[in-house]
């Protein structure tokens, strides 16, 4: 028997909520042990993957994004990135804590984003919805 769509959508977003809280969690751990360097990284990090919502902003109709500004927002709100920074610092030799920062805020950005049913944009800059 097949699941339907809304009860998919909202199962994803349950579990996207669920990672979320747990990437909040962790960051807020990292920047407990590792002070100023670690929040200063996390509070930026959280905040710059939306600011290429800012790319052709003049061009955008109401409710979206200018098809400029469409690659880097996906780009940015892609979970694959994050996920390799943190699986490169953790087994790389890297030892860098505000990187393995910057990774956590970024993953707990776009499930955020995922679980408030914010996906990935349209080449028109439109959402799905």
């Amino acid at each position: 028997m097949a699941v339907a769509a809304p009860a998919r959508n909202v199962a994803a977003r349950v579990a996207w909520a669920a990672l979320a809280l747990f990437l909040l969690a962790f960051t807020v751990l990292e920047v407990f042990n590792h002070g100023v360097p670690a929040l200063v990284t996390a509070i930026a990090v959280v905040i710059v993957p939306d600011l290429t919502m800012l790319i052709g902003a003049r061009e955008a109709g109401k409710g979206r994004l200018s098809p400029k500004a469409v690659p880097y927002y996906n780009f940015m709100h892609r979970p694959w990135i994050p996920l390799v920074i943190l699986v490169g610092y953790s087994f790389g030799p890297i030892d860098f804590v505000p990187l393995f920062v910057a990774g956590l805020a970024w993953l707990l950005h776009v499930a955020a984003d995922r679980a408030f049913g914010y996906g990935l944009r349209n080449p028109d800059g439109s959402r799905d919805v």
